[in-house]
């Protein structure tokens, strides 16, 4: 895909790889309606980029309303959309299930799978008009593939989110919409503190993957077409793990997160 010129929306845009997403998008030419709900790091990220291409929208995206609200305003600024990434995510408590309470479950889903999933639903008509070419990138994890002690029901989440985008390529494979999944590893962001959670050093040897290399990475895999695209070192190897022998690598890495 050629990106220059496009019109990109990028979720999650006022920190860690949405904002570097954000960035490099407008280094390449991009239009970016950037989405968060933190509006004083929007200020910022429109302070620091400083780009006229760069327009800022304050959503929810755990809220329905406040999705179809963001599509009204993007209207006004756009007259179509080329490409959608759903970067937005937030993690749980680390936790067993049954000692989340509703409104965790409810808040992980609803970002993490509601929210994408509504988007996509809402931009639809405009993503399949009769153009050259448009993207949907959804960013699962590697907890989307491969289940971690205390994040079950986000990886349940991202599991989700994995297969919505196997389910829209299977639907859109005959039009003109490219989709890819995502799953990165671990990276260097603010995730936990943006999802009011304490988390210690769980990546072992791993050395965190840096928001602008994980960034650059989607990028060169949209420019390519990419459908799947696995992020980091460790994310290679869990996938590699799981394939061999599923049970044994979950009590391999159960016991290392001990």
């Amino acid at each position: 895909m050629e990106l220059r010129r496009k019109n990109v929306i990028v979720t999650g845009a006022a920190s860690g790889l949405g904002k570097e997403l954000t960035k490099q998008l407008i280094n390449k030419g991009c239009k970016v309606a950037a989405i968060d709900i933190n509006e004083e790091n929007l200020k910022k990220l429109r302070e620091e980029i400083n780009n006229r291409r760069l327009k800022t929208y304050v959503v929810d995206m755990s809220s329905q309303d406040s999705i179809k609200n963001f599509r009204i305003d993007y209207l006004k600024d756009y007259t179509d959309v080329d490409v959608i990434i759903n970067n937005a995510g937030i993690i749980q408590p680390f936790t067993k299930v049954s000692e989340l309470n509703d409104g965790i479950i409810n808040k992980v889903m609803n970002v993490n799978f509601f929210g994408p999933l509504n988007l996509i639903r809402y931009f639809m008509e405009d993503l399949t008009k009769d153009r050259y070419e448009q993207y949907i990138v959804n960013v699962s994890s590697m907890g989307g593939f491969f289940p971690f002690p205390g994040q079950t029901v986000y990886g349940a989440s991202k599991a989700a989110l994995k297969i919505l985008t196997e389910g829209l390529y299977a639907e859109l494979m005959d039009s003109n919409v490219h989709v890819m999944v995502v799953f990165p590893g671990a990276i260097n962001t603010d995730i936990a503190k943006n999802s009011n959670v304490e988390i210690d050093n769980v990546n072992g040897s791993y050395k965190l993957l840096e928001a602008d290399q994980a960034a650059a990475q989607i990028i060169k895999g949209m420019e390519k077409n990419k459908f799947k695209l696995f992020l980091g070192s460790d994310s290679k190897f869990l996938k590699f793990l799981y394939k061999i022998n599923a049970k044994w690598a979950i009590r391999f890495i159960g016991n290392k997160m001990k």
